[in-house]
């Protein structure tokens, strides 16, 4: 409060002045020009003290402030510091500058009630050391508590006496570093030789930081007024006088005020502290050190060095340590604390006190599901029994905790014992701070967390899905047998089909007379060649050696297809096939139908947030009542289809497993986007779990204790203790992929079957293109390329007489000649329309004189029977 007042002189007056101790924060030169601060501001240091806190991971630290304008100036500036390690503040201590000891001690008291252990002192020497005196009387200066002092007290620990420090035993301090140099040590000799002549009574006096920053300023006060010290007028000018005016009010405006501040704002020189320049009125922040008090003094354990963080040692000095350090903000960066308790064991930062209240943890009240949570009142008197499946869990993770916990179960009720809200509700009243904890079914969802914390699930986790009434009638339809195979893939065996028709005529027709004949008859034919191989009942036999090969892959894809088809058609004549009633919420809206959920759900706001109007919203209590509103259906009173998260949603499938079914919430997300809702994750849960106010430093813990549990062989006799009776339904989603073939699982084997196939006609044409040659190079200039092509085809069309199967195989007879009877009798090489070339003329003419030879060898060599006759009449028919 001087400062300020003097400090508004000088502004008035336009007089620069200079303090070396007013450190608060308040005091900033925004409010003033003229005010110019030779030491370090204490909103410096909160970094320090943050980076501390965040290195050992503490979650909660709670303030211990002197009540004036020195102890209020930080704790705005210490507030968001901590907050931004994601460090909270749930309690601020504020104790008056001349408070009694059994002020002291009653604030201590508070504190000890509570979880916090770690406290931040920021109060003057002579309050801090009776501070630090009453904690010790008083047990709190004991292992796991953590005190850390600001350089308000760090910087005068020399000077306190010795019961003071042995109080203080393990506590933590930060305070401006000042290089150690040659300069330094002789002015403190210097000024120690002078102090002891002036003050002889006083014995081992010391200099500290405010000392070296006083001279600094000295020295920048003289030279700046003798830059600004020639031909200046030192005087005042008069200023406005009233007739009623005060002394203060006389005061005139300096003629060199403003040039000396502007002299001030310029100086910069190396002082015993270092670099001194002011920045804005203020000193540029310089490195903290973190001390250590600990036996008859203290041990400097580490550093802080702004915009590097914690260090152990700088590796130089002076003005270049902070660009030549490293730093990683962690505990393992400092040396060995020695912790209050005289221990090397980093304390956790919190308790549970012994003497302390129970936690109060909070359970809804639940008129259905009750195997969760169940609240009953005991018979004859007027409490509460609390029992279900998630409060046996519950006491079983805080069995696993490395300490005690003492704790209540507090129904969530009103006057009447009636539910006394939501689960929202009940979130809501652990971040007021009505419940400690909340235990029960609760679903970890987005929006609540930003209320609370929530452990690891416990229960697995899902998106909210519907449960609709299912029928059986896949199997009762006429025309099942279609459903086996999908369109695609019935469309392609189609098509694949007719082109192996197809390349087998080609390949068979000029060679083959089970190919030829009329063009119906051919087109026929290839049809029921094709088709006829998927049975392998095919009568027509195949002569080519490329058509045998594609006939082969065409079987071997036929016997796959069929016995695929045949499984899958068996599935479907033997297997019920149950069919939701309704698949998609599009549906549901569309129609107006009534849907359920559960009482005190979050699914009810996920509900309207998708379209649903909030009168078609039915809310129902248990399973007995959901499988009633579903029997009904939503024309009679019911509901067309129930919405329900994970845990629940079994509960009532358990019960009735043959009547509903469950249907995946892809058409809900589908539904969320169309409606431009951006939280697809408002339809999601990450399961069951536990809630523990903001920042709780409990949650870590029990969250640590639920993954023993869970790994365990606890969580399953705890499950069978309330969920040991309830079946396991076959699970119907209609997620589950279907039994229905597609094209996808063949269509590797269409690939193989159709490039053999094609490969096998292109060979074909090829060769038949070479044996014909000399048709397209002919060089006829008359003749056109089409003509050329037409001809082919003509050529094409014919009987192929090379092939083996028009030629008759001739034996010897052992007489060098040919056997007549060894000629084999062909088919007719005359066809209609067909008009042979003059070479096949000539071949035929030679094969029928060689036919009636062979007939007339026949009738002259054989005796005449039956079978011989016979024979004649065929060769001469043939012939």
């Amino acid at each position: 409060m001087q400062a300020n007042f003097v400090i508004k002189l000088g502004e008035k007056a336009q007089v620069p002045i200079i303090s070396f101790s007013a450190s608060s924060p308040s005091l900033s030169s925004i409010h003033s020009p003229y005010f110019f601060r030779a030491t370090r501001s204490d909103s410096a240091q909160v970094n320090a003290i943050s980076a501390i806190v965040q290195a050992f991971g503490w979650r909660k630290a709670v303030p211990i402030y002197i009540d004036n304008e020195y102890g209020l100036g930080i704790i705005p500036y210490l507030t968001d510091s901590l907050q931004a390690v994601d460090t909270q503040v749930p309690y601020r201590s504020a104790i008056a500058p001349f408070a009694t000891d059994d002020q002291i001690l009653e604030e201590l008291l508070k504190l000890k009630a509570m979880q916090t252990r770690v406290f931040i002192v920021h109060v003057s020497p002579s309050l801090g050391s009776k501070l630090f005196t009453k904690a010790k009387e008083v047990g709190m200066m004991g292992e796991g508590y953590v005190w850390i002092i600001t350089d308000g007290m760090a910087d005068f620990l020399n000077s306190l006496d010795y019961f003071v420090i042995e109080s203080m035993q393990g506590v933590l301090g930060v305070k401006p570093y000042v290089p150690r140099s040659k300069r330094v040590e002789n002015f403190r000799v210097q000024w120690k030789r002078k102090f002891q002549h002036e003050n002889p009574d006083l014995v081992d006096a010391d200099l500290n930081i405010y000392g070296l920053w006083a001279y600094d300023a000295a020295v920048a006060l003289a030279m700046a007024i003798e830059r600004v010290a020639t031909n200046i007028n030192f005087g005042f000018g008069k200023g406005n006088i009233s007739g009623n005016s005060t002394d203060l009010e006389t005061l005139g405006v300096s003629q060199i005020g403003p040039s000396l501040r502007q002299a001030l704002s310029n100086t910069k020189f190396r002082g015993l502290t270092g670099d001194f320049l002011f920045i804005n009125g203020q000193l540029k922040s310089s490195a903290f050190q973190i001390i250590n008090v600990d036996g008859d003094g203290v041990r400097r354990v580490g550093f802080w060095v702004p915009g590097i963080g914690l260090v152990r040692r700088l590796k130089t000095s002076g003005a270049n340590a902070s660009k030549n350090s490293s730093a990683d903000n962690n505990s393992s960066t400092l040396a060995t604390i020695i912790w209050p308790g005289d221990t090397a064991s980093i304390p956790r930062g919190w308790e549970i006190p012994a003497d302390g209240k129970k936690l109060r943890i909070g359970v809804p009240v639940k008129e259905g599901f009750t195997r969760f949570v169940n609240v009953t009142r005991y018979p004859g008197t007027n409490k509460l029994k609390v029992e279900g499946y998630c409060i046996d869990l519950f006491d079983a993770v805080v069995a696993e905790l490395p300490y005690a916990m003492n704790y209540e179960y507090i129904p969530f009720v009103n006057s009447d014992d009636k539910s006394a809200g939501t689960y929202n509700d009940l979130i809501y009243q652990v971040f007021l701070g009505e419940f400690d904890a909340a235990v029960g079914d609760i679903s970890i969802v987005a929006n609540r967390s930003l209320y609370v914390d929530f452990t690891l699930p416990y229960m697995e986790s899902g998106r909210v899905s519907m449960i609709v009434p299912i029928t059986d009638v896949e199997s009762k339809k006429a025309w099942v047998f279609l459903k086996p195979l999908t369109w695609d893939l019935w469309v392609t065996s189609l098509v694949f089909f007719v082109f192996i028709g197809f390349v087998v005529w080609v390949l068979e027709h000029r060679i083959n007379q089970d190919f030829r004949g009329s063009p119906s008859h051919q087109i026929s034919t290839s049809f029921w060649f094709s088709f006829s191989t998927m049975v392998f009942a095919q009568s027509e036999k195949v002569v080519s050696n490329l058509a045998r090969i594609v006939v082969i892959i065409c079987c071997f894809v036929g016997l796959i297809l069929t016995q695929s088809y045949t499984a899958s058609l068996s599935s479907f004549l033997t297997v019920q096939q149950f069919q939701p009633t309704v698949t998609t919420i599009d549906e549901l809206i569309k129609k107006g139908d009534f849907v359920g959920y559960q009482k005190g759900s979050f699914v009810k706001e996920t509900l309207k947030s998708l379209g649903f109007d909030e009168s078609k919203l039915v809310p129902y209590i248990s399973a007995e009542d959901c499988d009633q509103l579903l029997s009904k259906g939503s024309k009679n009173g019911g509901v067309a289809a129930a919405f329900e998260g994970p845990t629940s949603m079994q509960l009532i499938l358990a019960e009735n497993c043959s009547k509903y079914s469950i249907v995946e919430p892809v058409s809900m997300l589908e539904a969320s986007r169309r409606k431009n809702i951006s939280n697809i994750e408002e339809f999601s849960t990450d399961g069951l779990g536990f809630a523990f106010p903001k920042g709780s430093p409990l949650a870590p813990d029990v969250s640590r204790a639920i993954l023993k549990v869970t790994e365990g062989d606890k969580i399953e006799k705890i499950w069978g203790k309330w969920f040991g009776d309830l079946g396991i339904c076959p699970d119907r989603s209609n997620s589950v992929p279907s039994n229905r073939l597609g094209l996808n699982s063949f269509w590797g084997l269409f690939l193989i079957a159709g490039i053999t196939s094609l490969l096998a006609l292109i060979t074909y044409i090829g060769m038949f293109i070479y044996q014909n040659r000399r048709v397209l190079m002919n060089s006829d200039s008359r003749v056109s390329m089409w003509n050329k092509i037409v001809d082919l085809l003509k050529i094409f069309n014919q009987k192929d007489f090379k092939s083996h199967t028009f030629k008759r195989s001739i034996v010897d007879n052992g007489n060098g000649e040919p056997s007549p009877s060894t000629y084999s009798i062909n088919e007719d090489f005359h066809e209609e329309q067909d008009t042979p070339s003059a070479e096949d003329v000539y071949q035929n003419q030679n094969e029928l004189r060689f036919c009636r030879e062979e007939a007339l060898f026949i009738e002259l060599m054989s005796e005449p029977t039956k079978e011989t006759s016979a024979v004649i009449e065929l060769a001469r028919e043939n012939c």
